[in-house]
C-alpha cells in the first residue's frame, strides 16, 4: 500500500500556475510536482460554490446525480465516496481542514448541532484537526503564539488599514503564521507518528477570501501590471448581456471579500479589482510556499517516494473577470481550476502536461483505481490512470461540462427575482475548444465561440449564422445528461442464471 496525499486550495484558478505559462505567478512548489508528476491543463471543478463543488470532487457524481444545490444542501447518505472507499482499502482517512458536507437530515434528531451548518464532515474521514471558516481553531493558535487580539476575525483587516478598506498592508500574523502555515504544521506533526501506510486529506482554506495576506506576499505583485482580465469595457455592458449577469454582478455584497467591508461590490471601480486580483495572487504564492514545506517533510521523513499526491482546488476566482469576483455562473473563471497528479511508480510520466478535458469527478475513481477499492454505485468521473502511464484513454470525453444551481431554498431571493420556479434556477454548460453553450432551465440560452471570442464577451445563441451551432451543442448537453443518468443498477440484469453485472 501506497501513501496517498490529496490536497485542496479554495479558489485558487487554473490560470494561476507559472507551469502553465501565467505572466507574471510564481508557484515553485506546485512546478516541481508538475515536473515529477502530470499537470492537466484543463481540468475543470463539476460546480460551484464549496459544497457542491466537493460533492462532485469526493462522490465522483455529477450535480444532477449527487443533487447537492447549494452550501446548505445535504449530501444524500447512499451515495459513496472517496474516503469510505480508502477505508474499505485499509486505510484511516484522515482529514486537516474541512469538506462542507452538510449531512444527510433523514434518521438524525432535530435537535442535533450537526444540522445547523453545513460545513459537516465527509463521511468515513477521521478528523484530525479541523478548520471550517471561522477559523477558531486557528484564532487560538495565533494566541498562544502571542497575538492576544487574535479573537475574530477581525485579525485579517490590514495593520493600518480601515475595516473594509481594500489594502495590500500585512495583517498583524507572520508569513509563517497563516491559516496555511498552521494546517501545514499539523499535518508535518502527524506524519511524524505514521508507522504505517496512510491516507490524508489537507483542505486548505486559502487563497479564499476575505482578501489579506501577509508580508512578503502582500506587495509580491503589482495591480498596474496585471492585463489579463477578462471583461467588457464598462460594467454596465457585462450586466446587460443576460439577466443572470445583471443579477449576479448587482448581487456581489463587499462583505464577502474584504473584512469589515459593507455595501454593494459595484462600488468597487477597475482599480478596486486589480488591487484585489494582485492580493489574490500573493495569497496563492503563500500557500505555495507551503505546499514547499509539505514536500520537503514527505522527503525528510522518507515518504517521498512511497505517496501518490493530489493537487487541486475544488472550484475557481473570477477575481475581477467579467465585473465579478468569487465563485458561480458560467464562465471559465470559477471552473478552471488546477489538477497536478505525481505518482512516484510512474516515473516515466513525468513532466507530461494532458491536454485534454478533464473534470474533478475523475478524482475519485483515480483513488479507487489507485486502491483498489471499486466505488459503491454509479459515479460519473473516470480514472485518470491511462494518462499517468502515458496512454491515451479510448473515448475519453472531448468537452468540460459543469452546472451551477442557483436556487435560494431558505429566503426565495433567486425564484423572486426571476419568478421562477426553484427547480428552474440552475444551469449547464458544455464546453470545447471551439464553442461553448450555456443551457439555463428558466432563462435564455448562452453560446460562444471561443476561437473568435476567448473572453466570452459576445453571445451568439441569437445569431441565425449560428442556429445550427447552437441546436448541436444542446443536442450534446442533452445526450450527456442522458448518458449520466444514475446507471448503479442499470448495468445489472436478473437472468434464468441470477443476476447479470457489466461494469463499462
Amino acid at each position: 500500500m501506497a501513501n496517498i496525499l490529496l490536497i485542496t486550495a479554495d479558489q485558487w484558478r487554473g490560470d494561476c500556475l507559472s507551469a502553465v505559462g501565467h505572466p507574471r505567478m510564481k508557484t515553485p512548489n506546485v512546478d516541481a510536482l508538475a515536473r515529477e508528476g502530470v499537470l492537466f491543463r484543463r481540468h475543470f471543478a463539476g460546480a460551484a460554490p464549496c459544497s457542491p463543488a466537493r460533492a462532485t470532487l469526493y462522490t465522483g457524481l455529477y450535480q444532477m446525480n449527487h443533487r447537492v444545490c447549494r452550501n446548505g444542501s445535504p449530501l444524500d447518505a447512499r451515495f459513496d465516496n472517496l474516503a469510505l472507499a480508502a477505508r474499505r482499502a485499509g486505510y484511516d482517512p484522515t482529514l486537516f481542514g474541512y469538506t462542507d458536507t452538510a449531512p444527510d437530515p433523514r434518521g438524525m434528531d432535530a435537535n442535533d448541532p450537526h444540522l445547523t451548518t453545513y460545513e459537516g464532515v465527509l463521511p468515513g474521514f477521521t478528523a484530525r484537526q479541523l478548520l471550517p471558516e471561522h477559523e477558531k481553531q486557528w484564532l487560538s493558535w495565533l494566541r498562544e503564539r502571542g497575538h492576544a487580539d487574535a479573537t475574530s476575525r477581525d485579525i485579517h483587516i490590514p495593520v493600518g488599514a480601515r475595516p473594509g478598506e481594500i489594502s495590500n498592508k500585512a495583517p498583524a500574523y507572520s508569513k509563517d503564521e497563516t491559516q496555511t502555515a498552521f494546517m501545514t504544521g499539523e499535518f508535518i506533526r502527524w506524519l511524524g507518528e505514521q508507522d504505517a501506510p496512510w491516507f490524508a486529506h489537507v483542505s486548505f482554506l486559502r487563497p479564499h477570501p476575505p482578501f489579506s495576506v501577509p508580508a512578503p506576499y502582500n506587495t509580491m505583485f503589482d495591480p498596474s501590471t496585471d492585463g489579463t482580465i477578462a471583461r467588457a469595457p464598462k460594467r454596465e455592458t457585462e450586466a446587460a448581456a443576460h439577466p443572470y449577469l445583471a443579477y449576479a454582478i448587482e448581487g456581489l455584497n463587499k462583505s464577502s471579500f474584504i473584512h469589515g467591508a459593507q455595501g454593494p461590490a459595484g462600488d468597487w471601480d477597475a482599480g478596486d479589482f486589480a488591487a484585489i486580483r494582485a492580493i489574490y495572487h500573493g495569497m496563492i504564492a503563500e500557500v505555495d510556499a507551503q505546499l514547499g514545506r509539505i514536500w520537503q517533510a514527505l522527503k525528510d521523513s522518507g515518504a517521498w517516494e512511497d505517496t501518490l499526491i493530489v493537487f487541486t482546488s475544488d472550484h475557481a476566482e473570477m477575481a475581477g473577470d467579467h465585473w465579478s469576483l468569487g465563485k458561480g455562473g458560467f464562465f471559465d473563471g470559477s471552473y478552471h481550476v488546477p489538477l497536478v497528479i505525481r505518482d512516484p511508480k510512474r516515473a516515466s510520466s513525468a513532466g507530461h502536461q494532458i491536454d485534454r478535458f478533464t473534470s474533478a469527478a475523475d478524482i475519485f475513481p483515480t483513488l479507487s483505481d489507485y486502491i483498489g477499492a471499486a466505488p459503491g454505485n454509479h459515479v460519473d468521473g473516470d480514472t485518470l490512470m491511462p494518462f499517468l502511464d502515458g496512454q491515451e484513454p479510448s473515448q475519453w470525453r472531448d468537452a468540460a461540462f459543469w452546472e451551477f444551481d442557483f436556487r435560494d431554498i431558505a429566503n426565495g431571493e433567486a425564484e423572486r427575482h426571476f419568478g421562477l420556479r426553484s427547480n428552474q434556477c440552475n444551469l449547464a454548460v458544455i464546453r470545447d475548444d471551439r464553442f461553448k453553450y450555456v443551457h439555463f432551465a428558466g432563462l435564455p440560452a448562452l453560446l460562444f465561440d471561443l476561437q473568435n471570442d476567448p473572453m466570452e464577451l459576445e453571445n451568439r445563441a441569437t445569431d441565425p449564422a449560428y442556429a445550427a451551432v447552437r441546436l448541436e451543442y444542446a443536442e450534446k448537453l442533452l445526450s450527456l445528461r442522458a448518458r449520466h443518468l444514475d446507471q448503479t443498477l442499470a448495468y445489472t440484469e436478473l437472468t434464468e442464471k441470477g443476476p447479470v453485472s457489466y461494469r463499462p
